[in-house]
């Protein structure tokens, strides 16, 4: 992975060989809160990102080609920006694509009725499911409360903000002067863990690019945020536990 922006957290230069593990944990952990923020709206951020070519960037060093092109604008219109985030995440409407996991299960929860317009009994993707107290868990085992999506658990910005803390704990762990191997290797396989619970991006990601035909914007950020997990998952955790060698 790369060497990252201190404000943005994400990449500015080309992947290191062998990058140091603090460097790389915190790395994560910065690319993780920028998605987190992306996709809980928060408009500032993601126009600031935008408009220094951050995404760009990311994209630029993962393992597949991503179109950027809808993401290189010579000025980028907040207020534009977020009606689409609105349109497609947050107003149940046309183009509402949910940005919580509960909507893209396959199968639904045991015990749930609705009476939402948007949803029936019975069926699969309803609010607050079975992956929402899935994830409830992992949080609860690492005492950790979102504060990002909407008091929704498996709201894509609460996982992403869970991801970056564990990331920034990880890096804490290793820059001790004795890493504690035990805890090294719990947070770790909590972060493996949450990602296993990232499998329905594919199905968010396809939704998103169906709906987002004219700007493009939200598409591209939801492939790069699939691709960038789909990575971490496979290299990025280091779920076996070793710590770096300290010795001189």
């Amino acid at each position: 992975m790369a060497e990252t922006d201190e404000e943005h957290g994400t990449p500015t230069t080309a992947a290191r060989d062998d990058p140091d593990p603090v460097t790389m944990a915190r790395a994560r952990s910065r690319v993780y809160d920028l998605l987190a923020a992306t996709f809980d709206g928060e408009m500032g951020r993601l126009v600031s990102a935008l408009d220094d070519a951050v995404f760009v960037s990311l994209a630029e060093v993962l393992p597949i080609s991503i179109e950027t092109g809808d993401l290189e604008t010579a000025e980028t219109d907040e207020r534009a920006l977020g009606i689409g985030y609105d349109n497609l995440f947050v107003v149940p409407g046309s183009h509402y694509v949910p940005p919580f996991a509960s909507a893209h299960a396959i199968d639904p929860s045991e015990e749930f009725e609705s009476d939402s317009p948007y949803h029936s009994a019975g069926e699969a993707g309803e609010l607050l499911g079975d992956p929402a107290a899935d994830i409830a868990h992992l949080y609860d085992a690492a005492s950790f409360e979102p504060e990002r999506g909407d008091d929704i658990p498996d709201h894509l910005a609460a996982v992403f903000e869970f991801m970056a803390a564990l990331c920034e704990h990880e890096a804490a762990i290793l820059e001790e002067a004795d890493p504690d191997a035990e805890a090294l290797t719990s947070v770790r396989e909590l972060q493996a863990l949450t990602l296993s619970h990232l499998g329905w991006l594919d199905q968010f990601e396809a939704a998103v690019a169906a709906e987002d035909t004219v700007e493009g914007v939200f598409a591209a950020l939801a492939r790069i945020a699939r691709t960038f997990t789909a990575w971490d998952a496979r290299d990025g955790v280091q779920a076996d536990g070793t710590t770096p060698d300290k010795s001189p």
